[in-house]
């Protein structure tokens, strides 16, 4: 097992039980690609029309959640356009909102519908 699946699991459990995210709109290990080459997005978050709203870049404990971390769940965002980040080794957990085409760190974990609106 990856070092970083159990910090996905519960972070899945965030997503469910502190931001009220619906089942049915989060995706675990998601590929996309992104010039060619295969990625895969730890957890992905979608709104009700079947877009992405928000991606979750999970690592291991040990990994620290730094620009890095944070560079590479931008990367990501050039395919998949969304409006939050979540960054999270499972000890720190950064949320971000894209506002005015930056994303810019939030103080705490939205729930879906505030994810929804903004």
């Amino acid at each position: 097992m990856k070092r970083e699946e159990p910090v996905r699991q519960w972070f899945l459990g965030v997503l469910k039980n502190e931001c009220s995210v619906p089942d049915s709109v989060i995706r675990a290990e998601t590929g996309f690609r992104l010039g060619g080459k295969l990625y895969r997005a730890d957890i992905l978050v979608w709104d009700r029309q079947a877009q992405p709203l928000a991606v979750v870049e999970c690592k291991a404990p040990s990994v620290p959640i730094d620009t890095e971390v944070l560079d590479q769940a931008v990367r990501y965002n050039m395919v998949l356009n969304v409006r939050w980040i979540f960054l999270t080794n499972g000890g720190t957990t950064v949320a971000l909102h894209k506002t005015n085409g930056k994303f810019v760190p939030v103080d705490e974990l939205p729930t879906y519908e505030r994810m929804l609106s903004e």
